[in-house]
């Protein structure tokens, strides 16, 4: 067994205090995954961080900050960058239960569907 670094320590003493810690920490890997597939779909496209921030009527900061730092991004902020690339964000409800296991972000492409991390 390995020992417990300072972020495991971290977690296990914020979720002693914060009963709802655990779930707010998993809610925001879930946005960063999407806005990191998000960032990964540009680059595969071979779109610069400009062209989308053209798209979106906003600035390259705006969109570099988004992809690398925004985790509590606003919605709309989300589906006008994946309208920029050619896309649209589903939402899909999932027990809590369920969602650990679930994938944070699938990616639907021309007819097969490609499932990112989770």
């Amino acid at each position: 067994m390995t020992d417990r670094d300072f972020v495991d320590k971290m977690v296990v003493s914020r979720a002693e205090r914060n009963p709802r810690f655990r779930q707010q920490l998993d809610a925001a890997r879930r946005r960063r995954e999407l806005l990191r597939t998000l960032a990964q779909r540009r680059e595969r496209h071979g779109q610069t961080q400009t062209a989308v921030a053209a798209a979106m009527e906003t600035s390259q900061s705006s969109v570099a900050r988004l992809e690398s730092t925004a985790a509590d991004a606003k919605i709309s902020t989300v589906d006008r960058y994946a309208e920029s690339l050619g896309y649209v964000v589903q939402y899909h409800l999932i027990p809590a239960t369920e969602g650990a296991c679930a994938p944070a972000v699938v990616v639907h492409e021309s007819g097969h569907r490609e499932r990112a991390r989770s």
